[in-house]
């Protein structure tokens, strides 16, 4: 499945005019930040955030949020949210906004 175009061009919005960096990564578009994933458009759908490890469990709702699994593990510090979770432009913002506050205060890679 490709990602889904228009959403992709919802968060470039918010991102611009920023630092910010695409790069296709999971099947789908990543942004980011000094050499640091904040936010991706996935192919499986909805978007990946990446999130303060110790905050991610309190976002998590099961159903819209949920934690990202890779090869079968949880990855620590990583949400997937729905398509229809983000169909609001101010609740994109919101979660494009924490995985880009989350990489600003990581080092440079």
């Amino acid at each position: 499945m490709a990602y889904d175009e228009e959403l992709a061009d919802r968060v470039r919005a918010i991102l611009e005019p920023g630092p910010f960096t695409e790069k296709k990564m999971f099947g789908g578009i990543a942004f980011l930040l000094r050499g640091h994933l904040a936010v991706a458009v996935s192919g499986k759908g909805g978007i990946m955030v990446r999130v303060d490890p110790q905050e991610g469990p309190r976002l998590v709702d099961g159903t819209a949020v949920t934690p990202m699994v890779m090869a079968g593990r949880e990855l620590d510090g990583w949400l997937r949210v729905t398509t229809a979770a983000v169909a609001d432009d101010a609740v994109l913002r919101t979660w494009v906004a924490r995985g880009a506050d989350f990489v600003a205060g990581l080092p440079e890679k």
